[in-house]
């Protein structure tokens, strides 16, 4: 009987560590890193297996929450590349990738107290120990509906109540443009470079490291500050059905529910928002329809039984109230509101460290994103604004409201468009709706948080405690830290609860803005270095649909974004706290406004100058740029894109047209 050939242990990840020419472009002078599945991520060879097999269960358990040692990157070797003499160390230059797997990790070298080592960054985002368990059907779902919740369900009352009906489709197509021309250009560059971190990384890479750094940490605190905002909507959103019980019994089921989720890995995130994007778009595509129905006057309402109908809408509330609310500025209100609602979007990108195949996945994950711009906020906001007038006393930001709370969900336009038709059980199951959406959310602030964080620890942006990963590909103790904030959510029942949200919001109210105007950025600057070596684009896996012009128009978008928000926070239309007219509010109240709507600037330049300072980093040079770490290289790209240009060419128009939205 022949015995079976013994797995031999994987050599994915190349380590051979070359000096460095600094501008120059030639793979004998840079190091060659492959970002193909390494030994242990997803895939556990036979003997492994066998050897583990040999412990008890609860041994195994516990060894799960270990860092795997095989898994480890070790930069030893790749210190001095492009440094300056003082940080140069002839003891481990000559070092070759057979140290890679030597038993003893070595230790990094101490460049000194005020250096940045960027190559070295590069290195250790490039080779993460995260899983690469996200299959397609996963990612295409988090790009449909992933981060759909309270910013489309909830907060869209403000905005049209802010700007009426015509202003909100205005202000929500504007940002949907500006989206979908960054998205593109992310996905270029994480189809290129699929490194933890994604966005944060590749403003390090490729832009600054001092912005990459105010980047990652702006992400990260976004995402920080959503988690808690989303378990008090949820244990608010409880309160439809029940108001009488403890809202804390609430945050502490949710926040357990959300920390078991991402605690299952990266596998358990992806099915758990499979299931709640599904959950989301079948909601959506049915409100649709009822929306239609009640606008065309499909629920009458019976006077004998004292049931009032809405009889036919059609364009009614675009006459009286009117289209627009007070007029310009009411538009630019509606902007950030709006970028809000979108947030979230990028996550696709964020997830392609931990993609089975990211060429494969991405591209069609990515072209989805077209799809849930014209029908979760377009077609659905058009029906809302037909539906539901923009003086509708429950609508977020009317003054005639005694309260403000982005988390109620009884102001929802959607709720009130179908409370409106007299419909009994509906607005319950919409309740119910947004209870899920919101738990996704939340869900999807301690996965975008926690690697984020681990990233920006790996890079030595943050604590190093932060980057550790376990065998199961988890980034433990940065989901115990995301975990921590979540706690904040416990201020729901005090009286204070309202300022402390207020104060949380206003952190991740521009965050949004300044991610994607950096990724449209990166990729400009990305797209100039590349052509500066000579490269062509034919030896990219994906390349941005929306081009370079499309970079331009999303970064001149958001910046736009940016001035409008400050017009409108300065010159507020109602104050952020108690919806008071600006006219009759104090300058206090005003000035409080300005910054609860604009508090993220200073913090992102705060971030940016103590990096700066401190590192005294410089912008990073085209001829400069690191771009072979990370790029993810497949074998035989030309054959696989010729045998695809040839398949197409023998399809219909329509299928055509469909492969390039799809």
């Amino acid at each position: 009987m022949t015995p079976k050939k013994r797995d031999t242990v994987p050599t994915d990840i190349e380590m051979a560590a070359c000096g460095s020419t600094g501008g120059r472009d030639s793979s004998a002078h840079r190091i060659s890193w492959s970002t193909r599945e390494p030994f242990g991520v997803g895939h556990v060879p036979a003997w492994a297996r066998g050897r583990h097999r040999q412990d008890p269960p609860l041994r195994r358990f516990i060894d799960s929450f270990k860092r795997d040692p095989i898994r480890r990157i070790s930069t030893h070797g790749i210190y001095g590349h492009g440094h300056p003499e003082q940080y140069r160390d002839s003891d481990h230059h000559a070092a070759d990738s057979s140290d890679a797997y030597s038993s003893e990790i070595p230790r990094e070298q101490n460049h000194g107290s005020h250096y940045f080592d960027l190559h070295a960054a590069n290195v250790r985002t490039a080779n993460t120990s995260l899983a690469r368990e996200l299959k397609g059907r996963h990612l295409q779902m988090i790009a449909i509906g992933g981060s759909v919740g309270t910013g489309l369900f909830v907060a869209s009352g403000k905005c049209l109540f802010l700007g009426g009906p015509a202003a909100l489709i205005i202000a929500y197509a504007f940002v949907g443009c500006m989206l979908w021309c960054t998205i593109q250009a992310l996905g270029e560059l994480a189809v290129a470079f699929p490194v933890a971190g994604s966005f944060s990384s590749y403003s390090t890479r490729f832009l600054d490291p001092a912005w990459g750094f105010a980047m990652g940490w702006n992400y990260a605190l976004q995402w920080l500050t959503v988690l808690p905002l989303e378990l008090v909507a949820a244990s608010i959103t409880i309160g439809y059905w029940n108001d009488h019980l403890d809202k804390a019994i609430f945050i502490t089921v949710f926040l357990i529910v959300v920390i078991i989720i991402n605690l299952f890995g990266i596998k358990g995130y992806g099915e758990a928002e499979f299931v709640f994007s599904l959950v989301k778009i079948i909601a959506v595509i049915g409100f649709i329809i009822l929306a239609t129905v009640i606008n065309i006057g499909g629920f009458p309402g019976d006077e004998a039984q004292g049931i009032t109908g809405t009889g036919y809408i059609g364009g009614r509330y675009w006459t009286d109230p009117g289209a627009f609310h007070n007029g310009f500025k009411g538009l630019c209100s509606v902007f950030v509101s709006a970028a809000f609602a979108f947030t979230g979007t990028e996550l696709v990108g964020l997830a392609a460290a931990e993609t089975a195949n990211p060429r494969k996945s991405l591209p069609t994950a990515i072209k989805q994103v077209f799809w849930r711009i014209a029908v979760f906020y377009i077609v659905s906001l058009t029906l809302i604004g037909l539906i539901v007038p923009y003086n509708h006393p429950r609508l977020l930001g009317n003054p005639k409201k005694e309260s403000y709370s982005v988390s109620d969900a009884s102001h929802s336009p959607f709720v009130i468009a179908i409370e409106s038709a007299s419909i009994k059980i509906l607005p319950g199951i919409m309740n119910a709706v947004i209870l899920i959406a919101v738990l996704s959310v939340g869900n999807s602030a301690v996965f975008g948080s926690s690697r984020t964080l681990a990233a920006l620890a790996d890079q030595r942006q943050a604590p190093q405690i932060l980057s550790y990963v376990d065998r199961k590909g988890r980034p433990l103790f940065a989901i115990l830290f995301a975990a921590l904030v979540g706690l904040i959510g416990y201020l729901v029942d005090l009286k204070v609860q309202a300022d402390v949200l207020n104060w949380l919001l206003a952190v991740s109210g521009l965050s949004s803005i300044f991610t994607w105007g950096s990724i449209c950025l990166c990729h400009i600057r990305f797209r100039r270095a590349w052509a500066s070596r000579g490269r062509s684009l034919s030896q990219l896996s994906f390349t941005a649909q929306a081009g370079v012009a499309g970079s331009y128009i999303g970064l001149g978008l958001n910046v736009f974004v940016l001035i409008a928000q400050f017009w409108t926070a300065a010159f507020p239309i109602v104050t952020f706290t108690d919806n008071q007219d600006s006219h009759h509010a104090s300058a206090t109240e005003v000035v409080q406004t300005f910054f609860l709507q604009y508090l993220c600037v200073p913090i992102v330049g705060a971030f940016y100058l103590c990096h700066k300072l401190w590192f005294r980093t410089k912008v990073v040079r085209s001829a400069d740029m690191d771009l072979d770490t990370g790029r993810r290289r497949d074998v035989n790209l030309t054959v696989l894109k010729a045998m695809e240009r040839e398949e197409v060419e023998g399809w219909p128009r329509w299928k055509r047209v469909y492969r390039f939205f799809c």
